[in-house]
């Protein structure tokens, strides 16, 4: 199934696949994939943090500070690719936190993230949470990308500064 969504996501907007095209080249019945998943949208999800977990590896520099700017670095550069929205999109699309299945792709990369703050407080580095991540760096790298103002290379460690000094 995530191959059948790369291969649509290459060629095409998230906003404009469809289930019925997913199934047809996965070679399955759509109500398969709405049994499995659900919606459109928690499939993409799905794939998108699948793709992003393997490509995008949580990073380990040896400094919180490292570790924030390589992470913005990722995810800036991500967003920005072609079809790199679809994330985004999947992540709006897929909202009713009430339902397990569309967030747990949000919950695993936030735990994810956590850790990586997590072995900085043990290294005597400022304690942040995944919120402070979310607020500060990822936010405004995807309400830039969204209205066509992508951060640049400064703007990314002004972001990380600020997640650094929230806590302090």
């Amino acid at each position: 199934m995530h191959d059948a969504v790369n291969q649509l996501m290459a060629n095409a907007d998230a906003a404009q696949i469809t289930v019925s095209e997913i199934a047809e080249r996965a070679g399955v019945n759509p109500t398969s994939i709405y049994r499995r998943w659900g919606t459109l949208e928690s499939l993409i999800l799905d794939v998108e943090a699948t793709r992003i977990a393997i490509s995008a590896p949580m990073p380990n520099t040896g400094t919180l500070r490292g570790d924030l700017l390589a992470y913005a670095t990722q995810a800036a550069t991500d967003i920005a690719r072609p079809g790199g929205l679809a994330f985004l999109q999947a992540v709006i699309g897929a909202r009713d936190p009430s339902v397990a299945q569309p967030t747990a792709p949000l919950r695993d990369r936030a735990a994810q993230i956590q850790t990586m703050l997590d072995l900085a407080g043990e290294r005597g580095e400022p304690a942040l949470r995944y919120i402070d991540v979310l607020d500060c760096i990822l936010a405004p790298i995807y309400l830039r990308t969204l209205f066509g103002v992508g951060p640049d290379a400064a703007d990314l460690a002004t972001f990380v500064e600020r997640a650094l000094t929230q806590r302090t």
